[in-house]
């Protein structure tokens, strides 16, 4: 099964062009759509799942052109979206049956069965007689992945889902997304780094409505091995380092001094020694080359 999309352009009234010609292949597993907010990651995932149509371009599932068929598409489709309302006095189980009949499962032992098995994947099952409107951020992305799993899907898009959970819901969220993911098509969109570096087997970095790079973490971060560069730096001196290098990131270390990273094809100068690289890295490197040129 294979997602292709194929220049694909949307421009919105305000004059917004949220995807920019955008063409990639996506196969089965995790795939990472890395941006920062507003690189047009939510736009393409609306457009994919048949929410908004583009103004050009082709998308097609498994041989199936999806603006042409959507309805058709949407039986194999599961879709997370960024927030999602829920009904104030229903339980899980409840409100999973009301979408399994949405869904088209007519048979009730048929809906038991498989409402059942997505509160089981979900971690869900303890507390599914449990209004849903009172369950924790972590809580509620699961319960968002049970319910996109009652038509068994083949193509599922989650956008953005661990933005404010906690450490320890976002662990749990993404261990049921990593099970779930294994026979599907699983499409991830996110402007965390690290959910990508734990997740996904393929990724691409978005900006601009536009696809700077389609790549592995594993590819990625090996080709810049030995272009990363470190030092330890007074705080007071950023500035002049940061006019003199092509700096990545800096972060604070306990005595207040700072730990910059540079990427550069050869040693900076005689402060700064190797680094191991990171997929945060790539990400920085990616958004800079991005960067218009200002004289």
């Amino acid at each position: 099964m294979r997602l292709v999309i194929q220049n694909l352009t949307k421009t919105y009234k305000n004059g917004v062009k949220a995807t920019d010609n955008l063409s990639i292949e996506i196969g089965t597993g995790m795939f990472g759509l890395l941006g920062p907010n507003g690189a047009g990651k939510s736009s393409l995932m609306r457009t994919i799942a048949t929410l908004q149509s583009p103004d050009a371009g082709s998308i097609t599932f498994d041989g199936v052109n999806i603006l042409e068929n959507p309805m058709e598409f949407r039986k194999v489709l599961g879709y997370l979206p960024q927030s999602f309302g829920v009904y104030p006095k229903m339980s899980a189980e409840d409100l999973l049956d009301y979408f399994a009949t949405l869904k088209g499962i007519g048979n009730k032992a048929d809906r038991q069965k498989i409402i059942k098995e997505v509160l089981e994947i979900t971690n869900l099952y303890e507390v599914r007689k449990k209004y849903v409107a009172g369950y924790s951020g972590g809580m509620k992305q699961r319960f968002g992945i049970a319910q996109l799993l009652l038509n068994n899907p083949k193509l599922i898009i989650v956008d953005e889902p661990t933005a404010g959970l906690d450490p320890a819901e976002r662990h749990r969220f993404l261990n049921v997304l990593r099970e779930v993911g294994t026979n599907s098509t699983v499409i991830f969109s996110t402007h965390i780094v690290e959910d990508v570096k734990e997740l996904c087997n393929e990724m691409a970095i978005l900006n601009g409505g536009r696809i700077l790079q389609h790549t592995t973490p594993v590819e990625a971060t090996k080709e810049i091995e030995g272009k990363i560069w470190t030092r330890v730096i007074e705080r007071d001196d950023l500035e002049e380092i940061e006019a003199t290098y092509n700096v990545l990131s800096s972060n604070y270390n306990q005595d207040n001094t700072l730990n910059v990273r540079v990427y550069a094809e050869e040693k900076p100068s005689e402060e700064f020694v190797t680094t191991t690289p990171q997929l945060d890295d790539v990400y920085f490197i990616a958004l800079k080359q991005d960067q218009p040129v200002t004289a």
